[in-house]
């Protein structure tokens, strides 16, 4: 039976390229994203289709729980659920903004994207599987080099979400196994991915690789295999971990 794959911000450079990954795994993506065009669009281009779409803003408790209820009476037991859809504001220029610059509005707007949209997801995936356990369910939150290491070019709210994020997997796991389910995160180093690219100017790519040692940024694709390894069997004894992915940026 094909197993379904539920993946946040699919439209996006790392959700899309996990989209793919787990298309070509075998997985039935159920792709989501703000917008339903994009979500759409990626699913159309999905081998082994056909694979549905549905918008999603992953701030929306309702829409979450709704998201869920829908794919779940239509397509079945969610098995996997990658909560790839984030958030980084910049300012005019597009630089991160500092902590002396940061507005309430924003700083609240980003940790209520980033770390309570992921606690949304994964309550309401805990929900189902206490219901219905599925014994090899995986939910793969996503935390950051930037939260690792304390930031990348000041970007405190961004650094405070993902660090609150790498904290719930941590308590998730601990929930989940009980039902079944294994909770862990990617922390993504410097990726060439639009969120990276907004502040970014690629004609810098040759200095900030220096400051890598495997001596490049990396791609979608990278982080797509990481997220696969945890979507699959090989990953069954991995609870509660963080799986870097970052060229050595940053070592434990």
């Amino acid at each position: 039976m094909t197993k379904l794959a539920l993946v946040t911000g699919a439209g996006g450079g790392i959700g899309s390229a996990v989209s793919r990954r787990l298309a070509s795994d075998g997985f039935r993506v159920l792709a989501t994203d703000m917008s339903l065009q994009a979500a759409e669009k990626i699913a159309a281009e999905l081998t082994g289709g056909p694979h549905p779409s549905m918008a999603l803003d992953v701030g929306d408790e309702a829409a979450v729980a709704d998201v869920f209820r829908r794919a779940e009476a239509e397509y079945g037991a969610i098995s996997v659920v990658v909560a790839a859809a984030g958030l980084l504001i910049l300012d005019e220029s597009g630089a991160r903004r500092p902590i002396v610059e940061t507005s309430t509005e924003e700083w609240s707007r980003t940790q209520h994207v980033n770390s309570t949209g992921t606690f949304f997801l994964v309550r309401e995936f805990l929900r189902l599987r206490q219901t219905t356990r599925l014994d090899d369910a995986r939910f793969i939150a996503f935390g950051s080099v930037a939260a690792q290491l304390g930031g990348y070019r000041s970007s405190s709210a961004y650094i405070t979400s993902k660090s609150a994020i790498l904290g719930l997997v941590k308590a998730a796991a601990r929930e989940g196994a009980p039902f079944g389910v294994a909770v862990n995160a990617v922390a993504p180093g410097l990726i060439d991915a639009p969120m990276l690219r907004m502040s970014l100017d690629p004609s810098g790519d040759a200095e900030v690789a220096k400051a890598i040692p495997l001596g490049r940024i990396g791609t979608p694709d990278d982080v797509a295999g990481a997220v696969s390894f945890l979507a699959g069997p090989d990953s069954a004894y991995m609870t509660g971990a963080v799986l870097d992915v970052n060229g050595g940026y940053r070592m434990q």
